[in-house]
């Protein structure tokens, strides 16, 4: 007999990573390939959480803190709540993972939009729930179109901001407006993986709505500006009342002692964080400016990556960055996001794809 898999899992595209680079580089017979794909730190983790990682390996016969408890309270004295408002989550995939779980049954609804982080609806369809998707306008989530999306059934509202892979943001202001007609019975949850890079002075400042007591989660991540992608471990500032559910189906030890250490360390190291902010904005002015000198009109980006238009099949533009040992995420059609690297790296990709584009087809408008 076959085995049996529900159509909602069947029909789910995997999520693709990308293949290791020393296997990518064997594969492809090149060397010294560079990775702009995964919008991770240049620089690397910060040298706090290095030797924080250095003092704790003699303690891993212990299973770790269960609760992430020093963690936990860092960042509840840093984002001015209580502990009871933070949970600590296997990179904050898993705290989203987490909401849908909790909080939707089959044929709920979650709202998003139709060109973001791919994971709300990787979640969502596998928690046999139903993606409302709401296009984007002019780049943008387009709010007010989002909350007339929202009916009786649905459950959760995703904004992610900047959003992955626009780099894009939503206002104050136009946050504000938005949740002045969210009901209550909907949980909006603000992701703001790259909130760390952000440079616009009307950036929201959604924790706030948590302070109110609002049906709002904020999810923050010690992958991108920290340096701990490789670690896994992020973390979501909510009321105690979806807290206190959250950790009902959370698994125990779902942190490991390694990540909760150097997540702890890298915390409280702002030198490295400004030292980040610092060669990202550099660098984001290099590729902007690159990008535009060879006839693209990149997105204005709040994060630490830039997507544009190749004008180009985006895939093929791709594969043969690939083969100059560049890679980049194409995203789909002629759309690539390039991560900012350090000012060597961000050279050799603009050198690399001014090669390749002459190689490629122009896509007529």
């Amino acid at each position: 007999m076959p085995i049996r898999v529900h159509p909602d899992i069947a029909n789910l595209v995997p999520y693709s990573p990308g293949k290791p680079l020393d296997e990518l580089e064997r594969e492809l017979g090149i060397h010294g390939a560079v990775k702009l794909a995964s919008n991770e730190n240049p620089l690397g983790p910060s040298p706090k959480a290095m030797a924080a990682l250095t003092q704790t390996t003699a303690t891993l016969h212990r299973y770790p803190d269960g609760g992430a408890h020093h963690l936990t309270r860092a960042l509840a004295e840093r984002w001015k709540v209580g502990a009871d408002h933070v949970v600590v989550g296997n990179g904050s995939d898993e705290i989203l993972s987490l909401l849908v779980k909790t909080f939707m049954a089959p044929g709920d609804e979650a709202v998003m939009a139709d060109q973001t982080f791919v994971m709300y609806k990787l979640a969502v369809t596998g928690g046999h729930g139903i993606c409302v998707e709401v296009p984007l306008k002019d780049w943008r989530y387009d709010l007010s179109a989002m909350a007339r999306a929202i009916t009786s059934r649905t459950r959760l509202l995703f904004v992610c901001n900047p959003n992955n892979p626009t780099g894009t943001v939503v206002t104050h202001e136009a946050v504000q407006a938005f949740m002045n007609t969210v009901p209550d019975h909907v949980i909006v949850v603000f992701d703001e993986a790259y909130y760390e890079y952000v440079r616009d002075p009307h950036f929201p400042n959604a924790v706030a709505y948590v302070q109110q007591g609002r049906q709002v989660a904020v999810l923050r991540t010690f992958s991108k500006i920290y340096g701990l992608a490789g670690l896994r471990i992020g973390y979501g500032v909510t009321t105690p009342e979806i807290v206190g559910y959250l950790q009902r189906v959370r698994n125990p030890f779902n942190t490991n002692t390694l990540a909760q250490h150097a997540a702890l360390a890298a915390l409280g190291d702002d030198e490295h964080v400004a030292a980040s902010h610092a060669i990202n904005e550099t660098g984001m002015a290099a590729v902007d400016d690159g990008l535009r000198r060879l006839g693209f009109d990149p997105l204005p980006s709040q994060a630490n990556f830039v997507y544009f238009d190749t004008r180009r099949d985006g895939h093929e533009v791709f594969t043969r960055l690939l083969h100059q040992g560049v890679i980049v995420r194409h995203i789909h059609g002629s759309m690539i996001r390039v991560t900012i690297g350090k000012p060597e790296e961000n050279r050799r990709f603009l050198k690399a794809l001014a090669d390749v584009i002459g190689q490629c087809a122009v896509i007529d408008a």
